[in-house]
């Protein structure tokens, strides 16, 4: 089974065995490790900031008050940081308390609001093709994460198809040429400034009479044009429903982690424009500010599928909520 995870019908045929994974003791250590290394920006402001706030200090109105200041300032959100000071005021006030008492206490109502939002995206194979319809603006990852997606779904059996919707991007068109190339999916393009409603039909008709499992969209996400944008993305889902009136079966908003607090309007953008079913967080690789996940799912409770933390297919994993939070507080 992918690690994306995938339905299958009760009378479908097992799915193919998976390939040998790498030994259990090393593929854990070495992905943590990662992690927390794309994650250090975020960590290394909290964990100064604890740091600094709480060495041996007891737990006064100044320093609730200091520790929401920096929980603000990290991109956790208002309301986290509200409920986190409010939860050891209730609890530690007037106590002597250390950072790493702090980091654990954040660790644990970060996993507690993560742990709803973390889900695979699940393919339903009754469906021929399931119609992915990946969103995002330029330079987020679109292109690449359907290309690493694609790549986990094929070794794991599936038939796929990539269909290269952001029309207006020559770059765009090529790197998803290279990524079927790569991952042995065919690639349904047009040239430079096609109808991207036009070609997505045709995607969806050409998929579907292969019996592909799986047709993944890449989009344009040029938001400097909003409304052109907004009746683009709404012509190219017409066309699709034209095909099939049930797809697009799922919607992905690709973000770029390093963007911090802009993430909150292209949530906002694009839930306008199409019905966003899921998030997918690239780029944690360094300049990564990860706090911002915490109040996306707080603020939407939006499916969190996966994570990037580099450009190599296997870079890009399921969203695990104890993971993540404890690499963002700096905890080993």
């Amino acid at each position: 089974m992918s690690i994306f995870g995938f339905g299958k019908k009760k009378d479908a045929a097992p799915a193919p065995a998976p390939e040998p994974a790498a030994p259990a003791a090393e593929e854990p250590a070495s992905w943590f490790g990662r992690l927390k290394s794309g994650l250090a920006k975020s960590s290394s402001k909290l964990t100064q900031g604890l740091g600094d706030l709480f060495t041996k200090r007891k737990l006064d109105d100044e320093a609730l008050e200091e520790l929401e200041d920096l929980l603000i300032t990290a991109d956790l959100g208002v309301a986290m940081a509200a409920r986190v000071t409010k939860h050891l005021a209730k609890t530690r006030f007037g106590q002597d308390v250390t950072s790493d008492e702090i980091k654990a206490t954040l660790a644990e109502e970060i996993t507690r609001i993560l742990t709803p939002v973390a889900k695979p995206l699940e393919i339903d194979s009754t469906r021929k093709p399931h119609v992915v319809l990946v969103v995002g603006v330029n330079g987020s990852g679109k292109t690449t994460t359907i290309g690493k997606m694609a790549k986990t779904y094929k070794d794991a059996g599936l038939n796929v198809t990539l269909a290269a919707g952001d029309t207006f991007r020559a770059a765009a068109v090529e790197q998803l040429k290279v990524w079927g190339e790569r991952t042995h999916c065919p690639v349904i393009a047009r040239e430079t400034g096609a109808d991207a409603a036009g070609l997505a039909y045709d995607a969806v008709e050409q998929s579907r009479a292969r019996g592909d499992d799986l047709l993944f969209i890449d989009t344009a996400g040029r938001l400097q044009n909003k409304a052109d944008l907004m009746a683009e993305l709404a012509k190219l889902v017409r066309s699709i429903k034209k095909v099939d009136e049930t797809a697009p079966h799922d919607v992905l908003l690709v973000l770029d982690a390093t963007v911090g607090q802009n993430a909150h309007s292209q949530v906002e953008i694009f839930k306008d424009m199409v019905a966003v079913s899921g998030l997918v967080l690239t780029k944690l690789d360094g300049t990564a500010r990860g706090g911002v996940l915490v109040a996306l799912a707080e603020k939407f409770g939006l499916p969190v599928h996966a994570i990037g933390i580099g450009e190599k297919a296997e870079d890009l994993r399921p969203f695990e909520a104890d993971a993540f939070a404890k690499s963002l507080v700096g905890m080993e």
